[in-house]
Formats: structure tokens, sequence, C-alpha cells
């Protein structure tokens, strides 16, 4: 089978663990390793931590990102051999994803834009519990939410810290994003709920003096916030590449029958 010349040349990136590097080493001397901007595709050999900033390094290139497990949590990675590569690829399967855009303002009125590939959540900052206000659309959905915290996730990071806060997870086809609250006190039975990913939501925070929160876009954080708004940038797609049967369609769809 020929290979297709979008997958010729390789960009190699990889965590600095001496497992992954070692992979680094091994691939460059077989497939070499082009400089990103030249590159048809990045392969990225670490952990889903990796991946996360692969994808945001790359986010609005348009490049395809294809991972190799190397690392600790492999959720978003395929399995990793030095095997015939090229023919790999040409095979992978393509799953796009949108990043959530988080406009968070802090305490001094200054605005704060990022992106989120698994979620944007809202932390108390101290032991007293945030109050929330959330509106959906423009309409107030909930005038106080009582918890340590609030997450928008998307369907990819579903499984992440959304399922350790007991949200659903979503199919990664579904148009669909987790409203999920972290350690609800009030309404002590509510559950979070499932938004259409046109969505616009905004949590505004109450009594912020007194009860500070904090704000993560991923790995980018804005303390002392007093109102996030969240919605799907449908202007960046990005492109993921997992081998055939274990597509992240696959992979979430095995992880709701716990396996």
């Amino acid at each position: 089978m020929a290979t297709p010349k979008r997958y010729e040349r390789i960009a190699f990136v990889a965590s600095a663990v001496a497992e992954a590097q070692t992979a680094l080493a091994q691939l460059t001397k077989l497939y070499g390793n082009h400089d990103a901007a030249d590159a048809d595709v990045v392969v990225a050999l670490g952990g889903d931590g990796l991946m996360l900033q692969t994808l945001h390094a790359h986010m609005r290139t348009g490049k395809p990102i294809y991972g190799m497990h190397r690392g600790t949590v492999g959720f978003l990675m395929n399995e990793f051999t030095t095997h015939d590569l090229h023919t790999r690829l040409a095979a992978a399967r393509e799953s796009l994803i949108n990043p959530l855009l988080m406009r968070a303002t802090d305490v001094h009125g200054a605005v704060h834009l990022h992106h989120a590939i698994n979620e944007v959540a809202l932390f108390r900052q101290t032991n007293q519990a945030a109050h929330l206000r959330i509106l959906i659309d423009e309409h107030e959905r909930m005038p106080e939410l009582i918890a340590d915290g609030i997450l928008v996730a998307t369907p990819a990071g579903s499984t992440a810290y959304n399922l350790s806060a007991q949200g659903p997870i979503l199919p990664i086809n579904a148009a669909l994003l987790a409203l999920t609250p972290i350690s609800a006190f009030r309404p002590r039975r509510w559950r979070g709920a499932l938004l259409p990913n046109s969505a616009f939501v905004v949590i505004e925070v109450l009594e912020g003096e007194k009860r500070p929160v904090a704000a993560a876009a991923d790995h980018d954080d804005v303390r002392d916030v007093r109102r996030v708004e969240v919605l799907s940038d449908k202007t960046i797609s990005m492109r993921m590449l997992f081998d055939p049967g274990h597509s992240l369609e696959e992979r979430i769809l095995r992880e709701q029958f716990g396996y």
C-alpha cells in the first residue's frame, strides 16, 4: 500500500521521562524527525498530559496529532511500537474535537481568554464553599449553587476530571457538554446537566470577596474571578488520529461499561 504523501514527514515530540526519550531516539533513527512547521503529522510520545500540551501547541495549525503511550495515563494515546509507523498513520481513524473557550473576568476587571480541550473548572480558593449563579444562553438556570466548584467538560474530557466528579461520560461525537458540580452542598441532590455544545454558559461568583474562586481552562489558571463565560469554539477543529478499533469513540464507549 502506498503511503499517503501527507504522512511522509513526521515530527516527534516526547515528554521528559526516560521511557519517552528512549522511544524518541528509536523513532527518530528509523523515520527522521522533521520540524513541526514542515511536518505532515505530529506524533506525541508520552501520556495524556503531553497529548494535551501537543494539542494546545498545534491548536490552530490543523495538523493531525497521533499519540503513542510512553507515560502514565494513556487514555488519549495509541499503543507504542516502532514497527511500520507510516502504515499505521495511513490506516488511522480521525476524530475531530472543538476546544472550549473560557472568558474569565477577575476582581480587577481584567479579562482572560484561554482554550480548554478537557474542561473549564471553577474552584473555591479557601475553606469557604463557593456560591455560584448559573446562566445558560442568558437565562438563569440556578440562582445559587453552593459547592466546592463546577466544571464544563467536552466529550474528550468527560472521562478525565469530570468522571472523577461523578459526571457523565459523553460519546466523542455527541454534540453535548457536561455541566458537573464539584462536591455540591446545595442543591444537595443536583448532579449536573447535559447541555448542547451550542450553549453559552455563564457562571457568576456570588460573595467573591468572602468566598474567592479560581478558574482553570486545562492548565491555564485565573485567580479571583467574578464571572466566567464558556462556549465551544467551532472555529477550531483539532484532528486526533487513532488506530482502527482503538478510536477515542471506542475508548469512551468501553469506559462506560467499566473496562
